[in-house]
């Protein structure tokens, strides 16, 4: 039997608007509950949005506004997945940028996220400017995450694009080690020159290219479903299940909108480990998963 949705948990600051760090993190634990346990998307997204209104305040006047960064950034996570759940991928950078203003102040794992949503959606226009934004701030240049999603930008966004020129410039900007210039370069080169053998596509291609999109959101969202099923069924009745739910949720996303992010990172590479290997087999997942998700399964199916 399906449980109720919890219910939503009165204001904890003491000031209308404001939250405490405990208040915000308690939000936090109560939308990713709404979105993995209940799937219930458009009460986890209005839970996030709440939480992050607040926050984006600047939360109760004594607090150190470090204390709120992570919710924040882990609120915006939740977020995402509970607009893609509700296939309004179209609206996550849009929507993440009401609580950061402008690009540049993104964490660097929202901008991450953003960057593989919309390249898998085969859009990565939309996300062209906000990248470029972030990359030529001086403050994130110094961020130990800047070569990474340099880049992620490069490959998934620029060079798909044919901006090659802006990519070559990037290169130079960035401080990517030895080998990732001499990677990128190779990669310029090969794309420059497959785009002078390759004439503009044509109309059949750009209906094939909507139809692929179509079917990659659909395959990614039940991926995303039974992944998050099996990992709240296994830490349920483990006592640091909701400090963590957060980051699973992040890890997921990562895995599923890039595959390989889990051999290049190394901060969360044992989580990640633990997740890949402890994974039930395909038919532990559908004994997972309700049975009235059976036929959107078989329409993933390739």
């Amino acid at each position: 039997m399906k449980r109720s949705p919890p219910t939503p948990a009165a204001p904890l600051g003491g000031v209308e608007g404001a939250l405490s760090p405990a208040a915000a993190a308690a939000l936090l634990e109560e939308a990713a509950d709404l979105l993995v346990v209940y799937l219930d998307f458009p009460a986890a997204l209005r839970t996030c949005e709440r939480a992050a209104r607040s926050l984006s305040a600047g939360g109760l006047a004594g607090e150190p506004a470090d204390a709120f960064l992570e919710v924040k950034c882990s609120l915006c996570v939740v977020g995402i997945q509970a607009l893609a759940e509700m296939d309004r991928w179209q609206e996550v950078l849009a929507w993440v940028l009401q609580y950061y203003q402008v690009p540049e102040k993104l964490p660097p794992k929202v901008l991450e996220l953003c960057l593989l949503l919309y390249s898998k959606m085969q859009d990565p226009g939309a996300v062209l400017g906000a990248a470029r934004a972030w990359l030529r701030d001086p403050d994130n240049r110094g961020l130990p995450e800047c070569p990474a999603l340099a880049e992620l930008h490069l490959q998934r966004v620029l060079l798909p694009l044919g901006h090659l020129s802006e990519a070559e410039e990037l290169v130079g900007s960035a401080a990517f080690s030895e080998q990732q210039r001499l990677d990128a370069l190779q990669a310029i080169r090969t794309a420059r020159h497959q785009q002078r053998r390759r004439p503009a596509g044509s109309e059949g291609d750009q209906q094939l290219s909507q139809e692929g999109t179509s079917h990659k959101l659909l395959s990614l969202l039940m991926l995303l479903r039974r992944l998050c099923a099996s990992v709240v069924s296994r830490f349920a009745s483990l006592p640091f299940k909701k400090s963590l739910l957060a980051t699973l949720v992040l890890c997921l996303l990562l895995l599923r909108f890039d595959p390989g992010w889990l051999s290049c990172s190394t901060e969360s590479g044992g989580l990640c480990f633990l997740l890949s290997t402890s994974a039930p087999s395909s038919t532990e997942w559908c004994s997972l998963w309700p049975q009235s998700s059976t036929t959107c399964i078989r329409a993933a199916r390739p």
